[in-house]
């Protein structure tokens, strides 16, 4: 490593945008205080989301750092001592997983599922919804048994919770056998949080309010070698009114396409099948790059990579351009699956929320997806009972429901989450009317999928096997290009690998089939 090299590293490892040495010096000041001078500290130096600061945030140019290493002085730490990641929410949480994984076996760390064995317990968290909140609080709680009897293990939380003030403040009023907590934005610091946190006899907390650089290199702990996500992007410019994540994880960076491509070619080389993109607005990639370069362009370029399947996950409907359309009815291994999440059929509501498209526009985004992809297998989000939603509102969504045929749908009762403008409007809708909805809303999402699977009844598609049934160990389970989840007979050394499949039965949400062999003369079925 060069001078200029481990300059580089210096600022990775050791410096916060914020300039965490004062930082540090403060908290080391209050080592020898109580936990109430603490929680002061904390609330005196912590900002809470602030929509209007937030969306005057300036899109200052990204640092990017190639040379991302652990230091000597941290590894081996691990030797001998297993972690445990306990992961809530999204994809993006399971490959931030992922990342705090690779980075703990580079220190020496195992990995373990027996939370009796672990000598680290981190609670990677989702703050989309409160639900998510409260099993991570619940978790914690079961935890303080565990370190009773172990004094010596490390609790941490981190992920998207971990940005939020009043989960802090919570952890440090009534969860005082807690660590360590610390952000989203940097992660790459987790060996010098470990370390810091095996030291000192204080919670150790790091949570940086502003956005940190994209760091390449970052090693990967993956589940397997069949599927993979990747990161395209991080944070997200919209600024709906119901939603945490721009706070949370801040705003919008891209990464570069190089080395977008040079890790998916890594992974096709490692024989992987299938390549999720990642990003908390997909298709806002590139937006913010000093060049006319958007996910469309991107998907083309990876098109030509020799991996099986390709697709990426969420997309905005007001960033979903014809540019990506048009290249995603080239096919080859880009999937006809696309999640588009929609939220409400109401103009009205979707203005409240700042979606910032109507109805009307999003009807039309979906027929020109349908008239160039016309076998794409379209899914999305919709929250139910947003504050003051009318009866007539949500008929609205019920009939966009049925005019688009959505194959499946992600159905949630509105979850006000603090420091968003939503959290503060004054709701006169009940939460026995909103289950009631949620519950109308259902019958019809399960009454399209059932119809979208009935489609399939003797067809042949193509799977791939991602391992045993969870349901039957003696069957294997996998899914289709347009996202259905197959269970099936056939050898275990089928894992791993595309395969043809005969569908025998249809249910709600998923199929049963029976293994076929490549060179059955009934053609594969494209429903």
């Amino acid at each position: 490593m060069n001078e200029k090299q481990r300059k580089e590293q210096s600022q990775i490892n050791q410096v916060d945008p914020a300039d965490v040495k004062s930082e540090q010096e403060n908290l080391q000041r209050l080592k020898s205080k109580t936990s109430d001078d603490f929680l002061k500290y904390f609330e005196a130096t912590y900002e809470p989301p602030n929509m209007k600061k937030a969306k005057k945030r300036l899109r200052k140019e990204v640092e990017y750092h190639d040379d991302f290493e652990i230091e000597e002085q941290f590894q081996g730490l691990g030797n001998g001592k297993k972690f445990l990641i306990r992961t809530y929410g999204c994809q993006m949480n399971e490959h931030d997983t992922e990342v705090m994984s690779g980075i703990l076996t580079e220190m020496g760390y195992e990995a373990t599922t027996d939370q009796n064995e672990a000598d680290i317990i981190l609670l990677n968290t989702c703050a989309i919804r409160e639900n998510a909140e409260n099993k991570v609080f619940g978790e914690i709680g079961h935890l303080k048994a565990l370190k009773r009897e172990n004094p010596d293990l490390i609790i941490g939380v981190c992920g998207c919770m971990s940005q939020e003030e009043s989960v802090v403040n919570r952890i440090l009023k009534k969860h005082q056998y807690v660590d360590l907590i610390f952000g989203t934005h940097n992660i790459h610091r987790l060996p010098q949080l470990v370390y810091n946190a095996l030291m000192s006899k204080e919670m150790v907390v790091e949570v940086w309010s502003k956005e940190g650089d994209i760091i390449e290199n970052l090693p990967k702990r993956r589940e397997g070698r069949i599927k993979a996500w990747v990161n395209i992007m991080y944070g997200c410019d919209k600024f709906c009114t119901y939603c945490i994540v721009p706070y949370t994880r801040g705003k919008e960076r891209s990464r570069r396409p190089e080395d977008i491509i040079q890790e998916i070619r890594h992974l096709a080389a490692q024989g992987y099948k299938e390549v999720t993109l990642l990003g908390q607005n997909v298709n806002a990639y590139g937006k913010d790059l000093d060049m006319d370069y958007g996910l469309g362009d991107l998907m083309d370029e990876i098109r030509k990579i020799d991996i099986p399947r390709v697709k990426f996950t969420t997309s905005h409907p007001r960033d979903f351009d014809d540019r990506l359309i048009e290249v995603l009815a080239k096919g080859g291994n880009l999937m006809p699956y696309i999640h588009l999440p929609v939220q409400s059929g109401s103009s009205e509501v979707l203005r409240v929320m700042a979606r910032r498209y109507t109805r009307e526009s999003y009807l039309e985004l979906v027929r020109k997806i349908k008239e160039q992809i016309p076998n794409a297998a379209l899914t999305t989000d919709i929250i139910v009972g947003f504050p003051n939603e009318t009866e007539e509102q949500f008929e609205e969504t019920v009939s966009l429901y049925h005019e688009v045929g959505f194959e499946g749908a992600y159905t949630f009762i509105f979850s006000p989450r603090d420091g968003t403008p939503a959290a503060r409007i004054e709701d006169n809708v009940s939460e026995d009317v909103k289950k009631q909805r949620l519950h109308r809303l259902n019958e019809v999402v399960n009454e399209y999928s059932r119809k979208a699977m009935e489609k399939y009844k003797g067809k042949i598609v193509k799977v791939l096997v991602e391992g045993t049934s969870k349901s039957n160990d003696d069957k294997l389970a996998g899914y289709t290009e347009r996202g259905k989840l197959v269970n099936f007979e056939g050898p275990k050394s089928a894992i791993g690998e595309i395969v043809n499949v005969k569908i025998t039965e249809t249910k709600t949400w998923t199929l049963d089939g029976e293994m076929v062999e490549e060179t059955v003369a009934e053609p594969v079925e494209v429903i």
